[in-house]
């Protein structure tokens, strides 16, 4: 069997095509039930590849949900677990999520409460769900408008991260992986900032290309999360630019023209950077968003509503907004207390800038 490219807590991560690696890890295993879980997306685009590569199972379940944030909810748990309910799944069964973040977020929660938990892997299809949802054990869903505040932490049983599927995204949704990337490059060791700066303009139409991004944004994440996998401390950095992008995110999700998680994730951080007084920060950002993130109009009316969805953040503490921002050496974090104020002037600034 091949040795996984990278290691969380128990794990594995592998990095490579479906058919290098899923079949032989299955046949190590003792499953006799698959439940593979899908968006209307993947089911048509990537549904076929991973059938392909299946090895012969007892019974294998596809179960298959609307696609988007909108459906990352309890509502739709609940249809999940009747699912799950209906295939007879026991505790010895497998869940497969098939699909970008709501996928692996929402299908990792349910296998973890189904029947106390069963294992399940993470096969993330969006560069976004590669470099980060995917990763770590986080699961959850959205309540009453806030992002990912009902969930627990369960590592996956492995995670085969194909670079094929790629393939199937549309630009926009490249880009909004692209925003975790970044995220990585000015968090981590300063070589892999410069990497990507030089090499994206140049290089983004290359297959080896993204193997070797995914590769050192991949690096990054297992880092931090090794180091401190429960988000008590340092894997807080991982949350740069969310809580006003999170916000953003959530605020826009009720509007004709909802943002990506990526664009949401891209003006949370400059406005974060602001908001710290970390202009060269804001810069490196910049430099490496500029081109991938269109300007958007934040009206004055949402601010309100965006104020209170931070006051609910998870790294809040004391009823006090809290927001981790990188320092100066690589791998370490700030946690800041912004006002209201410092909130509002940072997105006014970011209202009147020219991207």
């Amino acid at each position: 069997m091949s040795s996984p490219a990278f290691q969380i807590m128990d794990s594995p991560i592998f990095l490579g095509t479906l058919s290098e690696h899923l079949p032989t890890w299955l046949a190590s295993r003792a499953y006799h039930q698959v439940f593979i879980l899908t968006d209307q997306h993947t089911h048509e685009y990537c549904l076929p590849l991973l059938q392909s590569v299946l090895p012969p199972m007892e019974a294998v379940y596809v179960y298959c949900i609307a696609a988007g944030e909108s459906e990352k909810n309890l509502q739709t748990c609940a249809e999940i677990w009747q699912a799950m309910l209906e295939a007879k799944l026991d505790r010895n069964a497998l869940v497969l999520n098939l699909g970008g973040g709501v996928i692996g977020d929402m299908g990792g929660f349910c296998a973890a409460t189904w029947k106390r938990g069963v294992d399940f892997v993470q096969i993330p299809t969006t560069l976004l769900a590669m470099t980060d949802a995917a990763l770590g054990g986080k699961t959850g869903v959205d309540f009453q408008g806030i992002k990912n505040i009902i969930g627990v932490f369960k590592p996956p049983a492995a995670v085969f991260i194909d670079p094929h599927f790629l393939q199937t995204l549309a630009i926009r949704e490249r880009h909004s992986g692209l925003a975790e990337v970044i995220k990585h490059a000015v968090i981590g060791e300063p070589f892999f900032y410069q990497w990507l700066l030089g090499a994206y303009p140049t290089r983004h139409a290359e297959a080896a290309f993204w193997l070797e991004m995914l590769e050192k944004s991949v690096e990054v994440k297992v880092r931090v999360v090794t180091e401190d996998p429960l988000e008590k401390g340092p894997r807080m950095l991982l949350n740069f630019g969310h809580s006003i992008g999170h916000a953003l995110e959530s605020w826009f999700l009720s509007t004709p023209q909802p943002l990506t998680h990526g664009e949401a994730i891209f003006i949370g951080m400059l406005c974060e950077a602001w908001v710290s007084q970390d202009e060269r920060l804001a810069e490196r950002v910049h430099a490496l968003g500029k081109n991938l993130f269109p300007w958007v109009e934040i009206p004055p009316s949402a601010f309100t509503a965006l104020w209170e969805a931070m006051q609910q953040d998870k790294k809040n503490a004391s009823g006090t907004v809290r927001m981790a921002v990188p320092d100066e050496s690589a791998y370490t974090l700030r946690l800041i207390h912004p006002t209201k104020s410092d909130i509002k002037a940072a997105l006014a600034r970011y209202q009147a800038m020219e991207i």
